[in-house]
């Protein structure tokens, strides 16, 4: 039944030679890497005004001005991000780089980041998602939750299918958004130049302001930033991309990076312009959207592809999530399952610990964007300051045509990452603070990981370098788990006759039945007269824990006379493997704690029933 319903939902598998049909073009990787940097726009100006609302209406002018600090910062991360994906094109993005110019704490600082950042990606796309949903269909607010829930369940399973056909149900809502906006922007102009949207700032650009100051600016700038969330994705996702590789993956930061930018300043211009002032009820999008298409059709559309875009945006961290994991395994600081494709070619486990981590996160946060943001920031903006200092180190180490100019750029980039981090610790350590409690828990989880990984490595290795001798036993005792005498049983006590020289043939008793437990043994002991039978009482009903003491007494005594132990579980294994539920698993709890001595053998009998 799990097989059918994972073919309906996941589809047929691919071979490993399909991948090259799994790359990306430019065309799908915009959908697909660019919606949360692009669906961004929907929400950074209005974290902005609500920021500088605090103060006045009159302070709102000041969005322009952070608006602009906000596109140098982004100019100054694309062309970095450029010259990481040029430079490191196995992806990773700020992991490898910081890794391999700043050491490796540093490396694992950025990645762990980023591998939070990933989970807040989604759980605030999708918050905001269902916020835009409920602007327009004010009924669904009581279940935005649940709402939320849904999308991200849905988001995993199209992504468990394969990044192709990902991309390809991600091209209509990111183009369709794309469209959209550039609509609202260019009408709004014609219609600001014509006269038809009257002028309703509450402040003209460079109007004193009372009581504006310097940290209210800088915490208005910190949570605008959050419109350069998803701008990394792009070099994490590098080897997704259709050869060559590295151009087309610059090549579509730029173009993303471009719309991203012309969005960005549209939309907080028309905003200015407008007056439009933040509410609980309804998004800046909305009031601007309105302004300009007023309550018609368009306005409808506006918000469909807004829900649309804000809902896929979480698809990035889908992306990028599970290729940072990969890296992360390979280096031995994450476990291995994370390195295995699943049926469709994708990182399924790295999906799947993305979409559980980022319901987590909507549960905690009860779908509420604005405690998210901050976070948010946090998690990307740290990643952005390593990666692009780390940069700056590339280039003295490596030089190169105008490697000056380029050291420069991300010397810029870096300085305003940094200050944009000391900022929101600053200004938001309410909303923060969680960074400094996980980070530490998730580097000490890395290393836990990394020294057993290693740990394990040089155990197995010293067994090859010394060509150690092979211990030669001079027999081998048998010891049979019994619960009746069956078929299974008598199979199995027979094989265990076969390859031991010691045969024993253990029974665990209970109280309830004590004549059934007397003809059990009466039954073996006529059919088996040459093994020995041994019955434990159990007074408390358990099977482990008397089979586990009497099988370490044997081996130990075993040991003595320098045989192997062999503890065989018969087992029935049902026509059907549904029917496995309707019996009790017994043997997977005795061979869970037999597993535990490492001078035991545990082997499994398995007896196929024919109906």
């Amino acid at each position: 039944m799990w097989r059918y319903l994972k073919r309906l939902l996941i589809g047929k598998p691919l071979k490993t030679m399909d991948e090259g049909g799994q790359a990306l073009t430019k065309f799908k990787a915009l959908a697909l890497l660019s919606s949360d940097a692009l669906s961004s726009v929907a929400y950074g100006t209005e974290q902005i005004t609500t920021v500088l609302i605090t103060l006045s209406a009159a302070a709102l002018m000041y969005q322009l001005y952070a608006a602009a600090l906000v596109l140098v910062l982004l100019f100054a991360i694309t062309m970095s991000y450029r010259q990481i994906i040029k430079a490191y094109p196995s992806g990773g993005g700020a992991y490898v780089v910081a890794s391999t110019n700043w050491g490796r704490p540093a490396g694992l600082v950025a990645g762990g980041s980023l591998l939070v950042d990933y989970m807040l990606t989604v759980a605030v796309s999708v918050t905001s998602g269902t916020e835009a949903i409920t602007s327009a269909v004010p009924a669904l607010t009581n279940y935005q939750v649940l709402i939320a829930v849904l999308i991200v369940i849905a988001i995993m399973a199209l992504n468990l299918r394969g990044m192709r056909e990902s991309a390809s149900f991600l091209t209509f809502p990111v183009y369709f958004f794309i469209i959209m906006i550039i609509g609202m922007i260019l009408w709004g102009v014609v219609n600001i130049a014509s006269g038809n949207l009257t002028y309703h700032a509450s402040a003209a650009v460079g109007a004193p302001v009372q009581g504006m100051t310097l940290v209210l600016f800088l915490r208005a700038f910190s949570s605008g930033s959050s419109s350069l969330t998803g701008v990394e994705a792009i070099s994490n996702a590098v080897p997704n991309f259709k050869r060559p590789k590295r151009k087309n993956a610059a090549n579509t930061l730029a173009i993303m990076s471009i719309v991203l930018a012309a969005f960005f300043a549209g939309i907080t211009y028309l905003s200015y312009y407008l007056g439009i002032k933040p509410q609980a009820d309804n998004t800046v999008l909305s009031q601007i959207a309105t302004a300009v298409f007023g309550h018609g059709l368009f306005y409808y559309l506006l918000q469909l592809a807004t829900a649309l875009i804000l809902a896929v945006a979480a698809n990035t961290g889908f992306s990028a999530f599970p290729i940072l994991a990969y890296n992360l395994a390979k280096d031995k600081f994450l476990p291995h399952a994370y390195m295995d494709r699943g049926d469709r070619l994708g990182y399924s486990n790295g999906i799947i610990s993305l979409a559980v981590g980022a319901i987590a996160l909507i549960f905690i946060f009860h779908g509420k964007t604005t405690l998210l943001i901050p976070l948010y920031a946090v998690g990307v903006f740290v990643p952005f300051t390593l990666s692009q200092s780390g940069m700056i180190i590339h280039w003295f180490r490596e030089r190169g045509a105008w490697w000056w100019m380029k050291a420069t750029v991300n010397l810029l980039g870096a300085l305003i990452s940094l200050g944009l981090v000391v900022s929101l610790f600053a200004l938001h350590f309410g909303n923060v603070w969680p960074y400094l409690v996980v980070m530490p828990l998730l580097l000490y989880m890395f290393y836990r990981i990394h020294v057993h990984y290693i740990r394990v490595a040089a155990q197995l290795r010293v067994i090859a370098k010394e060509k150690a001798e092979l211990h030669d036993y001079d027999g081998a005792t048998v010891i049979v788990l019994v619960s009746n005498v069956t078929r299974v049983t008598a199979q199995a006590v027979n094989y265990a006759r076969s390859i031991g020289d010691y045969v024993i043939a253990m029974h665990v008793s209970f109280d309830e039945n004590p004549e059934k437990e007397h003809k059990t043994a009466a039954e073996f002991k006529s059919t088996f007269p040459d093994v020995r039978f041994v019955d434990i009482h159990s007074s408390y009903r358990s099977i482990a824990t008397p089979t586990l003491r009497f099988c370490d007494v044997i081996a130990k005594r075993a040991a003595e006379r320098n045989f192997s132990t062999t503890v065989l579980v018969p087992q029935f294994v049902p026509k059907k493997p549904w029917q496995n539920i309707l019996h009790n698993q017994t043997s997977l709890r005795l061979r869970a704690v037999l597993n535990s001595r490492e001078n035991i053998i545990v082997s499994t009998y398995n007896y196929h029933l024919k109906e």
